[in-house]
């Protein structure tokens, strides 16, 4: 039988950074996509947010992949808001997240770190998180790529130096 042991902290915005979760409605928010996570057989841990972006801890199952959990946790929430009409407009998900491994140890870190997202966007910003989060990452080979129009977009696999747009990458290192 498999063991596997594969955390993942994963972070998500609203397309163009749109304050959608506003507070009246982000508990909601949150327990409806811990609870279809659950139904989905996704172990998703904690989960928490500001107005413009979530983020969850997730443990990956033996057959499952951050893509495949991602547009299931998106596709389904925003569907599920809108129907429920909890926002003035039409909720869309940004199409990109940032994920990176959780260490075993570092779990409970997470989860305060998750937990305080009130407290901790009175003094950064979005862009700015994400920013920390990639360089405390231990990875060279993550890019921010800058754009106006769709906020901040994340390239996890930037191996292909060829791959950029707008010529607006700011490198990581």
């Amino acid at each position: 039988m498999p063991y596997v042991n594969i955390w993942i902290h994963a972070v998500w915005s609203t397309k163009y950074r749109k304050n959608y979760l506003s507070q009246d409605i982000r508990k909601d928010v949150f327990s409806h996509i811990k609870l279809n996570a659950l139904e989905k057989g996704i172990n998703l841990d904690f989960i928490n947010g500001y107005s413009d972006h979530t983020h969850a801890l997730i443990s990956l199952g033996k057959i499952q992949t951050i893509a495949d959990i991602m547009q299931s946790i998106k596709g389904e929430s925003s569907a599920w808001v809108n129907k429920n009409k909890l926002t003035t407009s039409h909720l869309i998900w940004q199409d990109d997240y940032y994920a990176a491994s959780v260490c075993p140890t570092h779990i409970q870190n997470v989860r305060n770190y998750i937990r305080a997202q009130e407290i901790h966007h009175s003094n950064i910003t979005w862009e700015e998180e994400i920013e920390i989060l990639i360089k405390n990452s231990d990875s060279k080979n993550l890019r921010i790529l800058k754009n106006d129009e769709y906020g901040l977009r994340i390239v996890v696999n930037a191996h292909n130096p060829s791959a950029k747009a707008d010529g607006k990458w700011i490198n990581v290192s």
